[in-house]
Order: C-alpha cells, then sequence, then structure tokens
C-alpha cells in the first residue's frame, strides 16, 4: 500500500493521448446502456461496464456527464445493460453516434426492445441483458459512476460476443471447443 499512496500524492500524470492510446489496447466488451424517464428514452455505446459483486449481483457503469442518458439514468433511477453479440456492430454504431442521422430516440428504431422488471429498455437479442436498479451515483472528471443491482437478466443462446480492440469491432466466441 506505500506504493499507491506515493502515486496518489504525486502530482505528476501521464497526458491524455497517451492514456487514451494505452486504453485503446484494452479489449473490452460492447453494451448499451438504455434507460427511460417517463416517456423519454436514451441510450449510448459503452466498454465501461465492471461486475462489483456477485452476493447481492451488482454492476459498476461509467457515462460522459456531457450524454443525455446520464441525466436520464440519474433521473429514472434505473437502467439496462445490454452486452452485444458479434453480428450487432451496427447497433453499437448507432448508439455510440457513428452514423450520421441517427441521434437521440432514433438509436431504439434498430433493433426489437422490450421490458424486464424496472421498466428501462431491453435489448431483445442482446447476447445477455442486466436489468438494473441505481443503488449509487460517484461523480469523477468527466464522468457519473453509477452502481446498478441487478434485478433481472436475460440471456441468448450461443453466439459470439462483441468486443472493441484497438479503435476496432471484433468478434469473440463465447464457447471455445
Amino acid at each position: 500500500m506505500e506504493s499507491a499512496k506515493r502515486i496518489s500524492e504525486s502530482n505528476a500524470m501521464v497526458d491524455s493521448a497517451a492514456y487514451r492510446s494505452g486504453m485503446r489496447l484494452l479489449a473490452a466488451g460492447v453494451s448499451i446502456i438504455a434507460s427511460r424517464h417517463e416517456a423519454e428514452k436514451a441510450g449510448l455505446t459503452a466498454t465501461a461496464v465492471c461486475s462489483i459483486t456477485a452476493d447481492p449481483p451488482k454492476l459498476l457503469v461509467c457515462v460522459n456527464k456531457s450524454v443525455a442518458a446520464s441525466s436520464i439514468i440519474e433521473k429514472s433511477g434505473k437502467l439496462s445493460v445490454n452486452v452485444l453479440s458479434g453480428n450487432q456492430e451496427a447497433t453499437a454504431k448507432r448508439f455510440a453516434g457513428m452514423i450520421d442521422g441517427v441521434r437521440g430516440e432514433s438509436r431504439f428504431e434498430d433493433g426489437a426492445w422490450d421490458v424486464l422488471e424496472t421498466g428501462a429498455p431491453v435489448l431483445n437479442d442482446a447476447l445477455v441483458s442486466f436489468d438494473c436498479r441505481v443503488v449509487g451515483i460517484l461523480e469523477e472528471s468527466t464522468h457519473k459512476v453509477f452502481f446498478a443491482e441487478v434485478v433481472a437478466v436475460k440471456e441468448k443462446a450461443d453466439a459470439e460476443a462483441l468486443v472493441y480492440l484497438n479503435g476496432k469491432f471484433q468478434t469473440l466466441k463465447t464457447h471455445f471447443e
């Protein structure tokens, strides 16, 4: 722990460009984070999702404070994490703002959407969907970290997973022989 203490007391930090370059080499699953507050829906593509605990089941979801979904999630207190399968790259691009003319709620026009327990939008053909209730929020710099208690899970049968590595979407088999 002494090493960690020295680092936290140091003012030296790597510049943002070097950090982003290094993070591009951290392969991550691709998810659509979606929420609904009253009649308003919002969603985004994210790779910053992490399991916190299995008992009780909780996830950590990082969302940029400047995107509409951040305030919708905070107001509603609910979100879904929809882990994309290998054939859903187009959906990832829609929710990442990578398709011209597709913004806001028009992102939800792709795919079949449903609800589970909380009422947050859940993508029917996602590899797995976690329906969650927000139980805590932490602000850090440009992002909000949502601590989310999983109240329902919907899994898809055998499929490939969509991952993001070095600025590209790629697929990964979920079952190896």
